[in-house]
């Protein structure tokens, strides 16, 4: 016998979103511009790309910084113009520094911008979501994965363990 599955718990959020939005911001986008991508495996901005890279999502490292490497077999670009098309821009840059990535997404024509944890311009999420793009702030992408038990390329419930009478 097994046990009944549990639901997924829902947390408070600042940016507002339900679990349903989330998962299908997630099954929309295909293409994402990664501002303030890094070379340094330790940082978590090199880490959710690879993530993101293996869940099939299609990943560009944008930053300035380190035009003409590559993090993950992919070509680091300076700007977001140099990333479109684009679906979504996810932000590992302070929280001042938001504003102008907003901006260019907005221009860009990104349908969403994701907020890195910690990362939260309530100004710069306003101007966004009243140019139509959703917006998701202070989340991981990966730990949005666990917590909702998806596989974000296919967004299928991932195989929960049998448990066998023992």
């Amino acid at each position: 016998m097994q046990p009944p599955s549990a639901a997924v718990r829902t947390y408070p959020t600042i940016d507002g979103l339900s679990d349903e939005t989330v998962t299908d911001l997630l099954r929309t986008t295909r293409r994402i511009a990664l501002v303030g991508a890094s070379t340094d495996p330790g940082r978590a901005s090199h880490g959710v790309m690879r993530f993101l890279l293996e869940r099939g999502y299609d990943v560009t490292p944008v930053n300035p910084d380190h035009l003409g490497e590559t993090i993950h077999g992919r070509a680091v670009v300076a700007t977001l113009d140099e990333a479109a098309p684009l679906d979504m821009v996810d932000v590992f840059r302070r929280s001042e520094l938001v504003a102008p990535v907003v901006d260019a997404a907005i221009r860009l024509g990104a349908k969403s911008v994701w907020m890195q944890l910690r990362v939260i311009d309530e100004a710069a999420a306003a101007k966004a979501r009243a140019a139509g793009i959703a917006v998701v702030m202070d989340r991981c992408p990966i730990i949005e994965d666990r917590r909702m038990n998806l596989w974000l390329a296919g967004l299928e419930p991932r195989p929960r363990p049998s448990y066998a009478s023992v």
